[in-house]
């Protein structure tokens, strides 16, 4: 009697709004009213479809990231494992030679399939081997980044040939009436990933698993076959962001990727997604990507922060959102 008396204490009232899915919306509007005040080019129509477009890759990777962290995980591979899995790419495409559309869609298939072999390998040694996430990511993490290293001789590698190049180019600078290809690729991602996580019985399963993993196992709740697929999302979803940033640039090196995983993980947390697990919010994570390129833009058009430490900043959002998680969780 005493635990449902207290429950209803601590029930947050219907009227009430929910903060934390609230709150990156908040953000990104406030951003948007300081960056328009500080420069006014910052609405222009340009401007903003190139903040969108860039924001693409850390986007989808981080709605991959969303499903580890909401299963309690963490991966802090997801940047070395694009490098990796670019440089793969295009030295497939470099090795069939054939400028034609067959070759690209085996060039895609290639760099996916090896995502998730790359997403798989976290997910076993994560279960099979019993060893912590952080622990086994940040081994990979310096694996997948040797092997760029290694494949690139320390230098670059380039797509070589130009007409599967310009062939290749309208997945990142094309459009679709209107809508560059990355935004479009990153919105159906979202949405595939919404659909997985909060109408699937696997998508149950993954918030089950980080909000208490014993009770999860005795439900009946296959707990290493779904935190092994949610690593294997993640690789699939690094697979696809990877299959929008090669055309940008036409090639891999050593630094691709370089910090990536800390702005997957800023993204997720400042949308809502609680570090801990136990809850999932995919398109919190997508406003929470597009905050981050804000951020950075905003840093680019003013003279109010040096553009070289655009790292330093993200790296001090996502504290500030673990704060705001942490109040957000106490005033509960």
């Amino acid at each position: 009697m005493s635990e449902a008396i207290q429950e209803i204490k601590t029930a947050r009232p219907a009227w009430r709004p929910d903060m934390r899915a609230l709150s990156p919306f908040i953000a990104l509007f406030a951003l948007i009213v300081l960056g328009t005040l500080l420069n006014p080019d910052f609405l222009s129509l340009s401007n903003l479809t190139n903040v969108v477009t860039r924001s693409a890759f850390i986007a989808i990777i981080a709605v991959g990231a969303t499903f580890v962290i909401a299963s309690g995980g963490l991966d802090l591979s997801v940047g070395s494992m694009a490098a990796f899995v670019a440089g793969s790419m295009i030295l497939v495409l470099n090795g069939m030679g054939a400028a034609d559309g067959g070759t690209l869609a085996i060039g895609m298939l290639a760099a996916l399939a090896i995502s998730a072999v790359c997403g798989l390998a976290n997910g076993l040694i994560v279960t099979v081997g019993r060893i912590e996430p952080f622990i086994v990511t940040l081994g990979t993490m310096g694996i997948f980044r040797a092997l760029i290293i290694y494949l690139a001789a320390g230098g670059t590698l380039t797509l070589s040939n130009f007409q599967l190049r310009e062939l290749y180019r309208p997945a990142y600078f094309g459009a679709v009436f209107g809508i560059p290809v990355p935004v479009l690729a990153f919105l159906a991602v979202a949405a595939i990933a919404s659909v997985i996580l909060y109408k699937t019985p696997f998508g149950r399963h993954v918030v089950a698993i980080g909000s208490n993993r014993e009770v999860a196992r005795y439900s009946g709740v296959p707990i290493w076959r779904v935190t092994a697929l949610t690593y294997v999302i993640q690789g699939l979803c690094v697979g696809l962001a990877v299959l929008v940033y090669v055309p940008r640039l036409g090639s891999a090196t050593p630094t691709t990727g370089l910090l990536w995983e800390l702005q997957a993980i800023t993204a997720v947390v400042i949308g809502g997604t609680p570090l801990r697990g136990g809850q999932g919010r995919i398109w919190g994570t997508i406003i929470g990507a597009i905050i981050l390129e804000v951020v950075g833009n905003i840093m680019v058009l003013s003279n109010l922060v040096s553009e070289y430490l655009i790292g330093a900043v993200q790296g001090a959002i996502i504290i500030i959102a673990m704060l705001v998680q942490r109040s957000l969780q106490r005033e509960r």
